[in-house]
């Protein structure tokens, strides 16, 4: 009489097995090959120590900007110029309300090849941006990224408002300290205020 096992085998579980590799540094390598161990350089106390400390602008003074005044020059965004339009707000005049003195648009090489590229769907913020009012900005650097353009401009003159509704630009805005945000908020244009310590302009 023959007994059947219906029971499930057991089998040991196989993990995955890693291949050794020899170390450059192994004695069974032939020397040409052989990995050398790094000659460590004495220092030398008396040589001058250079190290690389980023400069704080004069600009900002104890805790504000003191570059920031009338008449306000205001770095304008495609998203600013497009939301402005949609919201059915005159851009100098809106600035001026929120800001109770003159306001200078500044359009850069950047922003305005953006608006062109975006083609005839835009060509009310191309007749806008082409405004008279606004102090265009030429760009001597390569390519037309213009979130990086300005960013690069704050970073440098420290003299700037950026108007902008884009998240991802108003968030590198706000490690530059001393650069003010206006954004668009309930059909009206707002500023943003970074803490004291930043060096925010108090208005």
């Amino acid at each position: 009489m023959s007994v059947s096992l219906q029971g499930k085998q057991k089998k040991a579980r196989k993990y995955a097995v890693m291949k050794r590799m020899i170390s450059l540094r192994d004695e069974r390598i032939k020397e040409k090959d052989r990995a050398k161990a790094p000659v460590k350089k004495k220092e030398d106390p008396s040589a001058i120590k250079e190290r690389e400390v980023p400069q704080h602008p004069s600009c900002l003074f104890f805790q504000y900007n003191t570059q920031l005044g009338p008449p306000y020059h205001i770095l304008v965004d495609t998203n600013f110029i497009n939301f402005s339009i949609k919201a059915k707000l005159d851009l100098v005049q809106s600035m001026m309300d929120c800001l109770y003195a003159k306001c200078i648009p500044c359009i850069t090489d950047c922003v305005m090849g953006e608006i062109e590229k975006l083609g005839q769907k835009y060509r009310v913020a191309l007749r806008i941006a082409k405004d008279p009012r606004f102090e265009r900005l030429p760009c001597m650097h390569k390519g037309t990224y213009a979130d990086d353009c300005l960013v690069q401009r704050v970073t440098q003159h420290k003299c700037y408002i950026v108007a902008t509704v884009d998240k991802e630009l108003k968030r590198r805005i706000r490690k530059i300290p001393g650069v003010p945000i206006m954004y668009i908020s309930r059909h009206r244009y707002n500023i943003e205020r970074m803490p004291d310590d930043y060096g925010a302009p108090r208005f």
